[in-house]
This record gives structure tokens, sequence and C-alpha cells, in this order.
């Protein structure tokens, strides 16, 4: 509803290292609330980056395979448990928990499936362990580059690229042959 996003835009706003102005395209917003409807916690997964290589080179696709299962990868873009949160192990639990539903919630709301999480850790200020705990794979580092990159242009820095499967036959769907029905 309007106010559960207008208080997602205002908590990644305010607590997130990143900010957050909105997402653009085809995105799920997650926020994770107590008992009591106090939110502890907010997740936003959208369009997969263009091409890492190192993720590409784990699905095993290449230029002219990579746009066709593209739309089937989500990116977890934003991921905040906020400030005042102490809870142990409340990280990997949550992407636990959207990772069993995600699919089915894209499936609703786009009309296909995604049959492939990512995400992009800054290293230099987090380590992953919440994505190692919840079985993401750690698949190598991004190039420093951004969808707004351009030649002579600061670089964002490298990243971390983790994936997780949501399909055991994710490189089926993601390569040679794919398409969103």
């Amino acid at each position: 509803n309007a106010t559960q996003a207008q208080l997602f835009q205002g908590l990644m706003q305010a607590h997130h290292y990143l900010g957050y102005s909105g997402p653009v395209g085809q995105n799920l917003r997650y926020l994770a609330c107590d008992r009591h409807d106090r939110p502890l916690a907010g997740l936003l997964f959208g369009a997969a980056a263009w091409r890492p290589a190192c993720r590409d080179r784990f699905i095993g696709c290449d230029d002219s395979t990579r746009a066709q299962g593209l739309a089937r990868i989500s990116n977890n873009m934003r991921f905040l448990i906020l400030p005042w949160v102490p809870a142990p192990h409340l990280a990997s639990h949550l992407l636990g928990q959207v990772s069993r539903r995600l699919s089915a919630d894209w499936q609703h709301h786009y009309g296909h499936p995604i049959a492939l999480l990512e995400t992009f850790v800054d290293s230099s200020r987090f380590r992953g362990t919440c994505y190692r705990a919840a079985n993401w794979i750690h698949v190598g580092e991004s190039t420093g580059r951004s969808r707004n990159d351009r030649p002579g242009r600061p670089r964002v820095p490298v990243k971390a690229v983790w994936l997780y499967p949501l399909q055991q036959a994710f490189r089926t769907r993601l390569g040679r042959g794919a398409s969103v029905q």
C-alpha cells in the first residue's frame, strides 16, 4: 500500500548508505516488521545488472544468450537492517524468507518467474556474511563500472558479486532457448 511504500522510501533515504530515490523498472519491495508492526528491515529487488562477467561465467551465458535470460534474474539492490534493531542472524533469516517467495511474487506482479538472484556487496564496507550464511554463492568481483558509467568519469567501488539460484535448472532457464513467458 502507499503508506508502506512511503515508509520504505523514507527509511532507505534516511538509513541506507546509498540513499534511495525510488526504483526504476520492475521491482519488489519487502518491509519486514515485528509482531507489533514496527519496521525492522527493508529489501529491494529490481532489474539485473547488464553484464557482470563473473555472473555470466557462472551461468554459462555469452553476449548472444544473455539478453534471453536477463529478465529472469533479479538484483537485491538495497538491503537495510535498521540501525536500532539488535537481532542476531536477522539478515540471513530475511534473505532466506524472501528468496523462498520472490519468484512467485514476481510471477504474480510481472507474469514471469525469477530463476536467479544477484547482489553486489561493497567489500570496503561489508563482508557479505549474511549472504554466505543464507547460502548465496560468491562468484567473483565486479569491474568497478556501473550502468551509468561513461568514459573518463569516476568509477564505482569494486564489489563482491553474490548469486542465489532459485531453481535447480537455472542455467537452462537463463541460457540458450530461455524466454520470458
